[in-house]
């Protein structure tokens, strides 16, 4: 099945307790394209500036990564600089720099649109659906949003829910949504707005999978080394979009699959600074952690 992802390339600086990293690969294309690639062939839309170097682009093309459209515009590339608490669990943007990905208007090409299987990164919902109407007839598409947009943007990102297979969102952003207090209920009622899956992220404590058939808790890889949070959700996704992008079917047991995958490749993300644990990372340690996590939730 073919995958495409539409989202940020970026240059990433990071502070954590356990370290700096200088200007390292990032982007919500590039995590989510690292970690789908374990699974299935990417094809990955996104922006960059003419200092973005020809070894970033070898590093994602080696790793099945399809960049014919990935638009290469005067200027820099997108530049963030985060920090993060003790805990790991709040950080504090020090810098953006938008660059070239401040007007992004993705830009679909032709080979690209018969793409089965579409996520659609953390953007505003005017560009995430503009990438909607680029498609021919998508099998699966999901969307991954923020309080930004909740808060800013609610029309037209409630507009784009009812034309969306699935939305990925926290705790706290699905509260935001719906007006509801109670994760469960809210939740439910984030389906009354139109997807047929709603994702939600608990970091450290997991996720929650709702849809109309089906509710599905499931914990965090018990991971022991946090070096870097930056890019676990966009990690996940690309588990989880992957691993359905190789499935026959969209079902009930596979969706639980792929949200397994997802959480695993988010642990395996989290052990290094940006991408380097991703890109460096095979199926066969994939699948080993996917076995230990099956163990972990069944207790056998």
């Amino acid at each position: 099945m073919t995958l495409l992802v539409v989202g940020s390339t970026a240059f990433d600086t990071i502070e954590t307790p356990h370290g700096n990293a200088e200007r390292c690969l990032g982007g919500s294309s590039t995590y989510f394209g690292l970690a789908a690639r374990l699974f299935s062939p990417v094809r990955l839309v996104s922006v960059v500036g003419e200092d973005f170097p020809a070894e970033h682009k070898q590093l994602l093309s080696d790793r099945n990564i399809d960049l014919a459209g990935l638009e290469v515009k005067p200027g820099k590339t997108f530049f963030w600089h985060g920090r993060y608490s003790a805990d790991m669990n709040q950080r504090d943007t020090i810098e953006v720099q938008l660059n070239t990905f401040g007007d992004f208007e993705p830009k679909v090409p032709e080979s690209y649109r018969d793409s089965e299987f579409v996520f659609l990164a953390n953007g505003s919902p005017a560009t995430q659906a503009s990438v909607v109407e680029q498609m021919n007839k998508p099998r699966f598409v999901v969307a991954d949003t923020m309080d930004l947009w909740i808060d800013n943007e609610r029309a037209g990102l409630l507009d784009l829910l009812k034309r969306i297979d699935g939305v990925i969102v926290n705790d706290t952003e699905v509260k935001s949504l719906t007006g509801e207090s109670n994760l469960i209920t809210a939740g439910k009622a984030a389906l009354e707005l139109g997807p047929k899956v709603v994702i939600v992220k608990k970091g450290e404590h997991g996720c929650f999978l709702f849809s109309n058939d089906f509710h599905y808790a499931l914990p965090a890889y018990p991971t022991e080394t946090v070096l870097d949070p930056t890019g676990a959700g966009d990690s996940f996704a690309g588990g989880f979009m992957g691993y359905l992008a190789n499935c026959a079917s969209i079902s009930l047991a596979n969706m639980q699959r792929a949200a397994a995958y997802g959480t695993v490749t988010a642990s395996i993300n989290v052990e290094g600074f940006g991408v380097d644990c991703l890109a460096n990372t095979n199926r066969e340690i994939v699948e080993g952690r996917y076995r230990e996590l099956m163990q972990f939730v069944s207790g056998v």
